[in-house]
């Protein structure tokens, strides 16, 4: 038989036993995880070089884009400011003798018109007739 000494001594051990296969298969699962998290980082350090070249590439073709647009942008505003200048110039030089024609054309009608009615006047009497109602009896 043992002695309490003995036998505490003993649980201790026991214990001590299984705290250090506890432990043992920890480390062990933990050394397993930081083996996949390298070759995980190995993976990615060797794809992030073709991915930043890409990239670099992607931002140089968008700067050349944005320089050709931005070269598009001004010759448009040059070429919108040349249509403006062309009709401020076709405005004064059509629209002022234009409106000059259509103001003595119609004073001409105007003029021939009147003369007209007087005209008629003359050749129907001293007064003009007015022209009967829809009512059927006009007025002399």
């Amino acid at each position: 038989m043992l002695t309490g000494g003995q036998l505490a001594g003993l649980i201790v051990a026991v214990f001590w036993a299984v705290l250090v296969a506890f432990l043992a298969v920890t480390l062990l699962r933990l050394a397993r995880l930081l083996r996949e998290a390298g070759k995980v980082l190995s993976e990615i350090g060797d794809q992030a070089g073709p991915l930043m070249e890409d990239m670099t590439r992607t931002v140089r073709r968008a700067n050349e884009q944005l320089g050709r647009t931005d070269v598009i942008t001004k010759q448009v505003a040059g070429v919108t400011q040349n249509v403006s200048a062309v009709t401020t110039v076709m405005t004064s030089v059509v629209g002022g003798p234009l409106v000059k024609a259509a103001a003595f054309s119609y004073g001409v009608r105007k003029a021939l018109g009147n003369r007209a009615d007087e005209a008629r006047a003359r050749n129907a009497g001293s007064r003009p007739q007015i022209p009967a109602r829809p009512g059927g009896k006009g007025r002399r």
